[in-house]
């Protein structure tokens, strides 16, 4: 495994980040791929054991349910001053009036309920999942200023929202002398590329790390373009984001997979590393060459001709993601 620092913080992270919203209980959320807990565990302990020490869920994974697993199986797996913890808050937990958004309240609660969920005293990076509007952003930073300096998150990232309004989180944070973000997991892959624009610059110029999600597009990079999968056609978000997505540059995947006689996966994973905005993709699994793939990744240098192949086919996509 290799490893940089998460962002410009001296927190040093594997180059690949499990993503976790696959497991948690099948019946407590919308994902019909979900694996419950005995299927889960095995995934988790591989990951640790081939140094992989960044993993990644979020308070609306499954209902809660996946801090819950992953918390009992790193508590099983790992150390815990060993691996770099991340979790979010921002959806739905509860049907009541404060049982969601950033809000004081809400972000208060929740991150002594995902504390309890995962088992653990702090989590190294609490993370807001999207932007709210309702909320005022000075009462989110002041209350996610104040969940770190009790001790019960280490550092604070965002994830998917526009430039402008990380731009203006950040400055609010400087203005006040409260925690600033030091990461932004954003929709960043070869079909949707959109972050570059704008959002990608930012993030390089204040030393912010990126950590994309869906980094090989639902898995739309893995596969020929007809074919499909259970999680494709059961996955009511992912339908909504690669409509238009341009399919040569699928074709261009497989054609430079096939030539160096290697998984699309790799080649798609090693072309998202290659940003210098990135820290680490997050990567989900759920099968076993899911992980052999991006562990293989890591040590695949694309050439600039390849890189220029890859990339010659793009055309400007709707936003999407936030």
């Amino acid at each position: 495994m290799r490893y940089t620092n998460l962002g410009n913080t001296g927190a040093v992270v594997s180059k690949i980040c499990l993503g976790c919203m696959s497991y948690g209980i099948p019946d407590r959320g919308t994902h019909a791929w979900t694996l419950d807990e005995e299927a889960s565990r095995p995934f988790i302990r591989r990951a640790v054991e081939e140094g992989i020490n960044f993993f990644d869920t979020a308070n609306v994974y499954s209902d809660g349910t996946s801090e819950e697993i992953v918390g009992r199986a790193l508590n099983d797996f790992a150390k815990r001053d060993e691996i770099v913890l991340a979790t979010k808050v921002h959806g739905a937990m509860r049907r009541s009036p404060n049982g969601k958004g950033l809000s004081r309240k809400a972000i208060m609660f929740e991150i002594d309920e995902s504390l309890r969920r995962l088992g653990t005293d702090y989590v190294d990076l609490f993370q807001i999942h999207r932007w709210d509007n309702r909320v005022p952003i000075e009462e989110t930073m002041e209350a996610l200023h104040d969940v770190v300096k009790a001790g019960k998150a280490l550092y604070i990232g965002a994830s998917s929202m526009w430039a402008w309004q990380f731009a203006k989180a950040q400055h609010v944070a400087e203005q006040h002398g409260w925690t600033k973000f030091v990461t932004m997991q954003n929709h960043y892959n070869l079909v949707y590329r959109e972050e570059e624009r704008e959002m990608l610059p930012l993030c390089i110029d204040q030393g912010v790390g990126v950590i994309p999600w869906s980094p090989l597009a639902r898995g739309l990079l893995t596969r020929d373009v007809s074919s499909n999968t259970s999680r494709s056609e059961t996955d009511e978000f992912g339908k909504t984001l690669y409509g238009t997505a341009n399919t040569e540059i699928i074709e261009r995947v497989a054609e430079i997979a096939a030539q160096r006689g290697v998984s699309r996966a790799q080649i798609a994973l090693a072309w998202v590393a290659h940003h210098p905005a990135v820290t680490a993709p997050i990567v989900g699994a759920t099968k076993q060459h899911h992980l052999d793939d991006a562990i293989a990744s890591i040590d695949i240098v694309l050439t600039d001709d390849e890189v220029r192949s890859l990339e010659a086919p793009y055309t400007p996509q709707p936003v999407s993601g936030f």
